[in-house]
């Protein structure tokens, strides 16, 4: 889910600031390109997460669900990383919303509303910041980097792992 989520994200991102800066937008030449891509990435990624839902591991996206749901830092994931996921899971949906709300409006004028566009805006600043906080505590920040291999690898050292989330580790081994 994370890296259909990143890489969604990562295109949705690029595209949307080349639509949304007029110097890129010249630069690239192609807008009504951009618009397809934006779109269709966004359809794409809405798509996967169904998919994901359905077909995936839904055991281990309830527990997850339910570790977020209770904000216990006993988990695999400490306080930081869930209030990310509410907040990520809470931008996704609005941007959702209001992208469906301004690709509509393009079609038919009662669906144009004069804060879709605000809303949008500054929902990409805040999760451009927030994206660039994961990166700092994915790949710069040494005592957060291993967590990349947990992400990548779907595995992290157990002494790390004691040392990050003791609780985590001791509920793994009581369910050996």
């Amino acid at each position: 889910m994370h890296w259909v989520h990143a890489t969604a994200f990562c295109i949705l991102l690029g595209s949307g600031l080349f639509l949304y800066l007029p110097s890129l937008s010249e630069a690239v030449n192609r807008r009504p390109l951009l618009k397809h891509v934006h779109l269709y990435t966004a359809v794409a990624w809405a798509a996967a997460l169904v998919v994901i839902f359905v077909l995936g591991d839904r055991r281990s996206l309830l527990r997850a669900a339910r570790e977020v749901d209770r904000l216990d830092p006993r988990g695999r994931m400490n306080r930081g990383q869930q209030l990310n996921t509410i907040a990520t899971a809470a931008f996704a949906i609005l941007f959702a919303v209001t992208g469906f709300l301004l690709w509509y409006g393009e079609r038919d004028t009662r669906f144009r509303f004069a804060s879709t566009l605000l809303v949008h805006d500054w929902l990409m600043y805040v999760s451009f910041v927030l994206f660039l906080g994961h990166l700092y505590y994915s790949l710069i920040l040494p005592s957060t980097r291993h967590s990349l291999s947990g992400m990548t690898r779907g595995w992290v050292r157990e002494d790390w792992a004691e040392r990050r989330h003791p609780r985590w580790v001791a509920a793994l081994r009581r369910n050996d």
